[in-house]
């Protein structure tokens, strides 16, 4: 049954074609797959004060499933029927958004439950066309209604979602309300628990999006490793097949011309235009791209580069390529922090890992990243590694969870693969070596391959069998990726003293690329001892200096991405003395401090870049 799951869930990625948010529940509202580049349409950005009541038994639900209540009606205008008076959003507080309530109310620092936010909207008119709402991300399932009528839900908290609304809208006042609720099951990607903190909200901007009644819905421009410059341009709409389409590149002097199919899918293959540049970290070249049909038309920034394997070398645009890599969290600098993350809080960290850390490379842990992330990746020349939060032990035998797991993947490739820096997919972190997480994992690359073959898959991976010094990776998953990776801690947890990591080895029989994603030890910023105790600044230096000797005698290594740029909240780091809930492996300080570790690394990758 599994299997004949993700069969049909890879022939409709392949076609294009929307998945049903709860397709085993009569009053399922259907889902419609996100738009690439939101910030390039014609759209009403939300972004600003949205009034929220704190629900923390969900009776907002359970009365909202009976029969309409004032949780989705608009209190404010006269003769509406109210029979719940405690759903009050006027009288209500504020919260910015996009925002996590748990940096936005102190009150609500560790509260994972449900959140009721509305905004309202006063139209002149309806949009001509067709609208929709388009959620950058809600964490973790969200519950959308217009005007008193639910027009969706979605489950999954970093990507991005949208409802057509264009019959709910009405001219003058329009109520939107959101309910967001934080709650994680044991069937939910991730689970409960975490080692992040995983911030409750409407974490991502919100936008009323309007296009003609057919549209740009979709494309993929990019290079196949065989010197061609190939796209896919998906429609959306009633009426798309035999629409027009083109593609424009002007400064390369392109401009395609073809027609969609019956399904509103148009593709080109070309030869690589004359005098293309490549995108790289070292010259992160970006071209204007438009897609256009009568009426509609999308602008967009793409590079273009290959990757690929050679052996167990990386290979971008045909030449190997080491990664200088740092693992970051998407969490701001500064006290509280938050996931509400806008260009400067983006920029703001990779500034430090590209220009301070001299990396090429960011492992962006353990979910999908805003996409200001992915795009100044881009801008800046930073290498990406995208995942999915299917993190530690998920329910992998339960085919819901895996629907979950395909979706986000859905959502998230559909978003980010015209990013040239994006080059790895992977479908998860430490997870457990069972069969039922082997078929699960089959189901997702496979999936991922079909809407992607471009990028390498990969998986954080940490069964490894030892003989005495030497470590062997261990796991059958490696047959299933591209490139295989090790998240390892010796010297930091367990009794070994750091004098015996530099003498580790390490074999990887796949003899796929290997990297090290995972590596660190804890420090507070500004605890030093010479004794070099635990969570001191020198200790963790320390541990980086040997780590690295230990790094740099393993055959065939491809890159690193060390456990983690910045100090980040977790629940479950409770150590009042040096911890206080905060996971303190970042070589910088919640407030930016960078540590002694952090220059050891710099150093280090100083030295590999001019080699």
């Amino acid at each position: 049954m599994k299997y004949a799951f993700w069969i049909g869930f890879l022939a409709l990625c392949l076609a294009g074609g929307s998945v049903g948010a709860s397709q085993e529940h009569s009053d399922a509202v259907s889902y419609q797959t996100a738009f690439t580049n939101i910030e390039a349409r014609d759209s009403i950005d939300l972004s600003g004060p949205w009034h929220y009541i704190v629900d923390p038994q969900k009776i907002g639900i359970l009365r909202g499933d009976r029969r309409r209540t004032a949780v989705f009606e608009d209190v404010s205008e006269p003769d509406s029927p109210v029979d719940f008076l405690e759903y009050n959003f006027d009288a209500a507080p504020v919260m910015e958004i996009p925002g996590d309530w748990n940096g936005r109310d102190s009150t609500l620092t560790w509260f994972d439950g449900l959140v009721w936010f509305r905004k309202v909207l006063e139209l002149d008119a309806p949009p001509s066309g067709r609208t929709f709402l388009h959620i950058g991300a809600a964490n973790y399932k969200a519950l959308v209604h217009v005007n008193g009528e639910k027009v969706g839900e979605h489950e999954g908290g970093f990507t991005p979602f949208a409802f057509d609304v264009t019959s709910q809208l009405k001219r003058g006042r329009n109520s939107i309300v959101i309910g967001v609720d934080a709650t994680h099951e044991d069937d939910s990607i991730p689970t409960p628990i975490t080692d992040w903190k995983t911030y409750g909200g409407l974490t991502r901007p919100v936008h009323l999006v309007t296009v003609p009644d057919t549209w740009v819905h979709d494309y993929f421009v990019r290079l196949e490793a065989g010197d061609r410059l190939q796209a896919m341009i998906r429609l959306g709409g009633g009426d798309v097949a035999g629409r027009k389409v083109s593609l424009e590149i002007p400064e390369l002097d392109l401009a395609l011309q073809g027609s969609g199919d019956k399904s509103g899918v148009a593709s080109f293959d070309v030869d690589i235009p004359k005098g293309l540049e490549r995108w790289s970290p070292v010259s992160p070249k970006l071209y204007d791209v438009t897609v256009s049909i009568d009426g509609d038309a999308v602008t967009d920034r793409i590079g273009f580069r290959t990757v690929g394997v050679d052996g167990s070398q990386i290979l971008l645009n045909g030449e190997p390529i080491f990664l200088r890599g740092i693992s970051i969290h998407e969490e701001t600098l500064g006290e509280p922090p938050g996931r509400a993350f806008d260009e400067d809080s983006a920029r703001a960290l990779l500034n430090i890992a590209k220009n301070d850390l001299n990396a090429n490379f960011v492992r962006l842990a353990h979910y999908p990243h805003a996409e200001v992330m992915t795009r100044l990746a881009d801008e800046m020349g930073l290498l990406v590694w995208s995942e999915i939060p299917v993190y530690w032990d998920v329910a992998f035998d339960n085919p819901q969870t895996l629907e979950t797991a395909l979706r986000m993947q859905q959502e998230n490739i559909v978003r980010d693969r015209n990013r040239a820096s994006v080059i790895f997919w992977s479908v998860g972190n430490e997870t457990p070596q069972t069969e039922e997480r082997l078929a699960f994992f089959d189901a997702m690359i496979r999936a991922a391959r079909a809407m992607d073959d471009t990028r390498l898959m990969t998986a954080a991976l940490h069964n490894v069998r030892s003989e005495g010094q030497v470590y062997v990776v261990d796991d059958p998953l490696a047959e299933l990726i591209d490139v295989v990776a090790v998240n390892t801690y010796q010297g930091w947890y367990g009794r070994a003293p750091l004098t015996r990591v530099p003498g580790a080895e390490w074999q990887n029989p796949s003899g796929k690329p290997f990297l090290f994603s995972e590596f660190g030890a804890g420090a507070m910023y500004g605890f030093h001892d010479p004794e070099m105790e635990k969570f001191s600044e020198e200790f963790q230096e320390a541990y980086y200096k040997v780590t690295l000797e230990m790094v740099a005698k393993v055959p065939g290594l491809a890159g690193l991405s060390p456990w983690i740029l910045k100090d980040f909240q977790s629940p479950r780091r409770m150590h009042h003395e040096y911890q206080d809930y905060w996971n303190r492996k970042g070589l910088i300080s919640p407030e930016g401090d960078k540590k002694k570790a952090f220059f050891v690394l710099r150093d280090w990758y100083r030295e590999i870049a001019k080699q």
